[in-house]
């Protein structure tokens, strides 16, 4: 089964957040392998050198992704507290949203 990408009329920013969830289900890329995107469960422990592996094999499953706009903009409103998204980490989503605040607030 072939997913066509979602072509929305407007900008991720403007979707509710129930229809940027609904996205990434339909078609994100990382709906094949969750777990390469958000590594083991909180009671197996990953070693920096696996994680670093895992998240640069996520990093570029996201870069082809469909509904990569979406998946950044929801990790922006929700703040995850770990995982890839839209090929960024979740330290790195909240530098960028502390910048988008900033620059929201400027």
């Amino acid at each position: 089964m072939t997913v066509s990408p979602v072509a929305y009329p407007v900008r991720p920013a403007d979707l509710p957040t129930f229809e940027l969830r609904d996205a990434l289900i339909d078609a994100a890329e990382c709906r094949f392998d969750p777990e390469l995107h958000t590594g083991p469960d909180a009671f197996t422990t990953e070693a920096d050198a696996d994680r670093e592996v895992r998240e640069a094999v996520a990093r570029e499953v996201c870069a082809d992704c469909p509904v990569r706009g979406e998946c950044l903009e929801l990790a922006l409103r929700t703040l995850p507290e770990g995982g890839v998204w839209a090929g960024f980490t979740a330290d790195e989503i909240a530098v960028l949203a502390a910048a988008r605040l900033l620059d929201q607030v400027a």
